[in-house]
C-alpha cells in the first residue's frame, strides 16, 4: 500500500542527503504549470528552501495558461519564477532549417515536436551554470519524468531526459499525485489533464494508452490483452532511449 506521506519524507531525505554529500546549493527546473514540475519543485522546496530553488518558464509557441499555472506553483512554493521566451530562438532556427529544403509540416512534424524540449534542457542548463558562477554554490537540474512516462519512453532524447536528480523517477502518474496533495501543490495544477504542450494532445491521447493501465503493469497487475499489448510495444521501442550513448568496447 502506498503511504504517500512517507514517501514525501523519503523523496525530501534523499534530496538533502545527495546534496550535502556532493556539496551542491540549489536547483533550477523548467516550470511547465503540469503536475510533474509542481510536484518536483514542491519537494525540492522542501528540501532545500525555496530560496536556493529556481523555476523557469519556457514558452515556445506555448499556451498562456501554462505561465500562469507556472505562477501559482511559484506563489505557492515562494521560489523564483523566471522566464525565457524560446518563440523567436525556435522560429529562427526553423528558418535555418527551411534553407536545407522544402521539407513538408508532415516530414519535420517529429523533428519539431522534439526539438522544443531539447532547446528548454540547454536553457535550463546555461541557467544552472550561470547560478553556480553567481550565487556561490552549485546548482544543479532536477528531472520532472515519472514512472509511467518513463516506463513507455514519453520522454525526448536529449531534451527532458537529461537531468542530474530525479526526485519522482519511482512514482506512477496517481502516487504523484498523491505526493502532491501532501505538499499542497495547487489543485487546478495538479488535476490538470496531462498534455505535452506542444502537440494539441493530451498525453494519454497521444499515447493511445492509459497512464493507470501503464502503472498496473509497471505493478504486474492485469489489464486488458489490447492494453498490455500497446504499452509493451511502446516499452520495446523505447529501449533505446536508456542505454546512450552505446560504447564500442
Amino acid at each position: 500500500m502506498f503511504d504517500a506521506v512517507k514517501e514525501t519524507e523519503k523523496i525530501i531525505t534523499f534530496i538533502r542527503d545527495y546534496y550535502e554529500k556532493n556539496h551542491l546549493k540549489g536547483a533550477v527546473l523548467g516550470i511547465s504549470g503540469g503536475k510533474d514540475s509542481g510536484v518536483v519543485a514542491g519537494l525540492m522546496c522542501k528540501a532545500l528552501g525555496s530560496e536556493n530553488v529556481v523555476g523557469i518558464t519556457l514558452p515556445c509557441h506555448s499556451k498562456e495558461a501554462d505561465a500562469a499555472d507556472a505562477k501559482l506553483v511559484a506563489e505557492k512554493f515562494g521560489f523564483e519564477l523566471l522566464n525565457i521566451d524560446l518563440t523567436d530562438t525556435y522560429d529562427t532556427f526553423k528558418a535555418q532549417i527551411g534553407k536545407l529544403g522544402d521539407f513538408t509540416e508532415e516530414e519535420t512534424k517529429n523533428s519539431d515536436i522534439n526539438i522544443k524540449p531539447r532547446l528548454r534542457m540547454a536553457s535550463v542548463y546555461y541557467m544552472a551554470a550561470l547560478l553556480s558562477a553567481t550565487k556561490g554554490g552549485t546548482y544543479i537540474v532536477p528531472g520532472t519524468s515519472n514512472a509511467c512516462e518513463l516506463y513507455v519512453g514519453y520522454f525526448t532524447k536529449g531534451g527532458d531526459s537529461v537531468y542530474d536528480i530525479a526526485p519522482i523517477y519511482g512514482l506512477t502518474v496517481e502516487e504523484v499525485i498523491q505526493v502532491g496533495e501532501v505538499i499542497g501543490v495547487p489543485e487546478k495544477v495538479l488535476y490538470r489533464t496531462p498534455d505535452d504542450g506542444i502537440s494539441g494532445l493530451s498525453d494519454e491521447d497521444k499515447l493511445g494508452v492509459r497512464y493507470s493501465d501503464i502503472a498496473k503493469v509497471i505493478n504486474g497487475e492485469d489489464v486488458s490483452e489490447d492494453a498490455e499489448k500497446k504499452i509493451e510495444e511502446l516499452h520495446r521501442k523505447a529501449a533505446h532511449k536508456f542505454h546512450t550513448p552505446v560504447y564500442h568496447k
